[in-house]
């Protein structure tokens, strides 16, 4: 890379950054991963609408008759709520074939995928850089024609800078005064790091102080963040992101992680909503098939979680634990977790949130039992807090207010499983047969039916289901079962234990559906 120059960065005068979306387009090469055309639409409003990103990269032209009739259903869309200029779709240097396809979807913005580095061009081309730009040039003449924008891609860009910079300041020179919007620099193989995205940053912005330049990162070291703020220290004007770091390989700057940190290392200014961010990537993690992990940053489900006694001790005193990603500024809440670590503290914040207040030996009680579960690697939530409770202290176990009289699931091959069940709610006995997906989804469904048809209410919606089974291959041993509801705004999870993993994932259910009932009658009392 050369000598580098001492760090000179712009100003820290509070930049508006504009925020690109890609999840529809680059996500969507996550491997495994294909929204249905209904599916990127609702992705789309929500992006559009609730998080209020700048821009929406969409899809890559003539990929499909189904990608085709995605972008049409999503240009509808926005030019219906005056955002269709925020729709954007990659195109390729292919004559008039990709901007004829565009054109033909509703959409008025192209992002034109050139070749931002020598070899690309010659190699994968085999064309001389000069051709390879006029080819450029005839098809921002014929998207001028059509009335779309263009943006463009250097693909391979910091390949570009390591390799054959001369290249791209030829390429640049000649693009600079034509109707280009915006100069995408991706680091397409994802191969560098802070210093070097600065370096060339650098570069690019004194060369060409006028350019709008966004920055498209890759993660394959685990640096699209970083690099991403690297980029905006150093002039770029813009940020490609996806939900939950979907995209090629190792994926792309995660929206929520970039958010964050423009907002609080770098005080700099989007147009995101922050409170709906959680929301966003739970949608994305359901169309995509891809669960987040527990640990990504603000989206994953224990990252605003404590479970040392001693943060929550902290924390109840003042705030000792805390740090600027607060949760309720996701749209979430901080949660101390129940286990072999959690110690008094946590369990007096989780205690205190179910309006339970329990003497010094009492507790010492509880968090002794809440210990010992912790050794046998049982997960504790806090749905189960009072049954442990009542179960430690002797008292009477709370009156059941839904109860399973009997059930029977069968499978046969070939044919869809059949539940049959007979349930007790609220002293009332009601039956329903149904028909699932798998056993256990047959049991759900006939509850659904039950709560539907017979008591006329609503069934909580299921958002996720965890089986853990212990290592060793032994085909007896007890399965656990961690399954999370929404009821509203309220979610509620539950554990069951058993052998059977479909009567694990029933015990689960009937733990929740009593804490369902239990809050309704608390409701109708208010």
């Amino acid at each position: 890379m050369g000598t580098t120059e001492p760090l000179k960065t712009r100003p820290l005068s509070h930049p508006f950054i504009e925020i690109m979306d890609t999840t529809l387009r680059d996500g969507e090469q996550t491997s495994g991963v294909s929204f249905l055309p209904h599916e990127k639409l609702m992705i789309a409003r929500m992006l559009l609408n609730d998080i209020n990103v700048d821009r929406l990269e969409v899809a890559s032209a003539r990929v499909s008759d189904g990608e085709r009739d995605a972008v049409r259903m999503v240009c509808h869309y926005a030019e219906s709520v005056g955002m269709l200029q925020r729709i954007e779709v990659l195109g390729f240097v292919d004559g008039h074939l990709s901007l004829d396809w565009i054109n033909d979807c509703g959409a008025r913005r192209i992002n034109l995928l050139a070749k931002g580095s020598l070899r690309h061009c010659t190699t994968q081309l085999g064309k001389k850089p000069d051709e390879h730009i006029d080819d450029i040039l005839r098809s921002i003449d014929y998207a001028e024609h059509l009335g779309i924008d263009v943006n463009i891609y250097l693909e391979d860009w910091s390949s570009g800078m390591n390799d054959s910079p001369e290249y791209i300041y030829h390429l640049m020179d000649r693009l600079v005064g034509t109707p280009i919007k915006r100069f995408m620099l991706p680091d397409t193989l994802g191969i560098t790091n802070p210093l070097q995205v600065i370096d060339f940053f650098r570069k690019m912005c004194r060369r060409y102080p006028d350019i709008h330049f966004d920055f498209h990162a890759h993660n394959d070291y685990d640096l699209a963040v970083s690099n991403s703020l690297a980029a905006v220290l150093c002039g770029a004007r813009g940020l490609h992101v996806t939900v939950n770091g979907l995209g090629e390989r190792c994926g792309n700057a995660p929206l929520a992680s970039v958010q964050a940190i423009l907002k609080d290392q770098f005080q700099a200014i989007t147009s995101i909503k922050e409170n709906k961010l959680n929301d966003i990537s739970r949608l994305v993690e359901e169309y995509s098939g891809i669960a987040v992990a527990p640990n990504q940053p603000i989206v994953g489900e224990n990252v605003f979680t404590q479970v040392a006694g001693v943060h929550a001790d902290g924390d109840n005193k003042d705030n000792l634990y805390c740090n600027s990603l607060v949760p309720e500024r996701f749209g979430r809440s901080r949660e101390y977790a129940l286990g072999k670590t959690s110690g008094r503290a946590n369990i007096e914040l989780n205690l205190q949130k179910l309006g339970l207040e329990l003497t010094p030996e009492q507790m010492a009680k509880v968090t002794k039992r809440i210990t010992e579960l912790g050794d046998r690697k049982e997960i504790v939530t806090q749905e189960d807090l009072p049954y442990i409770v009542n179960d430690v202290l002797k008292h009477t176990t709370p009156e059941e207010k839904v109860k399973l009289i009997s059930y029977m699931v069968t499978s046969t091959y070939g044919l869809k499983p059949i539940a049959s069940i007979k349930v007790e709610i609220n002293g009332n006995q009601y039956a329903a047969e149904s028909t699932g997906d798998g056993q256990y989804d047959a049991f759900v469904k006939a509850l659904r039916k039950i709560y539907k048809t017979s008591l006329n209410r609503t069934f909580p919606i299921l958002a996720n289901y965890a089986v853990t089974i212990p290592p060793g291959g032994r085909t007896d041993a007890l399965v656990q079962t961690v399954i999370t509801w929404r009821n509203g705004d309220k979610i509620i999870r539950t554990r069951g234990l058993d052998a059977d993993q479909t009567e694990a994932a029933i015990k689960a259910t009937l733990r929740m559906l009593n804490i369902f009932e239990e809050s309704q009658e608390m409701e109708d009392r208010r």
